[in-house]
């Protein structure tokens, strides 16, 4: 089985982590993120992998690779310029089968995909989009299915008296090639939600209702709330087994002098001061180094990060080789790319980001 998945956007919801990390690989957990896709994929027998890529692509590939460490074919199509989504499936054209997968790439699930090949097969579907429930569905573009699955309607952020579904649209689709006919030439910007899904509407576009774990990890908020899942197992994925395979460290109790509350994820050559307090809910990469009386909860901390003492992190990111400096606050919400350094006693308001490389000097930011 194929799947073709489009890794070509710049991340800018995730900047400054995603400022020199292409989003597709930026670490989740203990790996690129775009693995756990390709585990998923593989474990549902999909063999062959084609990356749509576009912004930092060459860093993509020097990443993953040919697929062989992950258990599949991985090819590369490297757009000229953003094509959209379905200008980026009739981009690689040349290398689709006649039927395929084609996913977004910046989601973390677990659904049944062989439940949705089934479906399509049994249907005799042209298009089969995979469906998740949403608690609040003002906020999506929804999709109306009948009794058959067949879509009826696409409604986008309806109001409160036209949400009659809560079913969206989960960026994970069965298609079958011919569709690629009735688009427009290669090299044309498309939106294969906008310009080719509601084209097909009573023309063999069907809906699958999925169950399982879904989220968009695009945000840094959904991007921590994944990371968390992960660690906990409330998605499904190879996590604990890899773990045990590569030496790595999950944290269930204070194993080390530092106390580190589970769920939380501590990784090789880390060192915590014996008073530090790690999690629950935290994943310090290699080499991070946390200082005396240090709190940090809720938070991912990139390889070669150091915190100094008495400081504070919280619901922040905190990315590789960034420098906290003591007695600082960081967070909730805050985002450090690669190599920031803060100085002593500042204190950043929720939500701050601050961009690869920058110094800020010691309490430049109090309250």
């Amino acid at each position: 089985m194929q799947a073709l998945i489009l890794a070509g956007g710049e991340g800018t919801r995730l900047r400054p982590l995603t400022s020199t990390i292409p989003k597709p690989v930026v670490p989740l957990v203990d790996r690129p993120f775009i693995t756990y896709m390709i585990e998923w994929l593989r474990a549902h027998g999909v063999d062959d992998v084609i990356l749509a890529c576009g912004f930092m692509a060459a860093d993509v590939r020097s990443v993953i690779g040919d697929g062989t460490s992950l258990g599949v074919r991985v090819r590369y199509i490297e757009e000229p310029r953003p094509l959209g989504t379905g200008g980026a499936l009739k981009y690689a054209q040349e290398l689709l089968a006649e039927r395929f997968l084609m996913l977004n790439g910046d989601i973390l699930t677990d659904i049944d995909l062989g439940a949705q090949l089934s479906q399509h097969e049994r249907t005799g579907a042209r298009a089969t989009l995979a469906l998740v429930a949403v608690d609040n569905p003002s906020a999506y573009g929804l999709v109306r299915c009948g009794s058959d699955h067949a879509v009826n309607a696409f409604v986008e952020k309806p109001g409160p008296d036209e949400a009659d579904t809560n079913l969206i649209s989960a960026g994970a689709y069965v298609l079958e090639r011919d569709i690629l006919d009735e688009m427009a030439p290669a090299g044309t910007n498309i939106s294969i939600e906008r310009d080719v899904f509601p084209l097909l509407v009573g023309r063999g576009l069907y809906g699958y209702a999925a169950a399982g774990y879904w989220l968009d990890i695009g945000t840094p908020d959904r991007y921590l709330e994944g990371s968390f899942d992960i660690l906990s197992g409330r998605v499904r994925t190879e996590l604990p087994e890899r773990l045990e395979r590569e030496g790595s460290v999950l944290i269930k109790s204070a194993d080390v002098e530092a106390s580190v509350i589970a769920p939380a994820l501590v990784q090789a050559d880390c060192t915590l001061a014996p008073d530090a307090t790690v999690g629950p809910e935290a994943i310090l990469a290699s080499g991070v180094s946390v200082g005396e009386r240090t709190r940090v909860r809720r938070s991912v901390l990139l390889e070669g990060a150091s915190v100094g003492a008495g400081c504070v992190v919280s619901d922040s990111i905190v990315g590789p080789g960034a420098q906290i400096g003591d007695e600082c606050q960081i967070g909730p919400g805050v985002v450090l790319g690669e190599g920031a350094m803060i100085g002593s006693g500042n204190v950043l308001d929720p939500g701050a980001r601050i961009f690869p490389g920058a110094v800020l000097g010691e309490e430049a930011i109090t309250p």
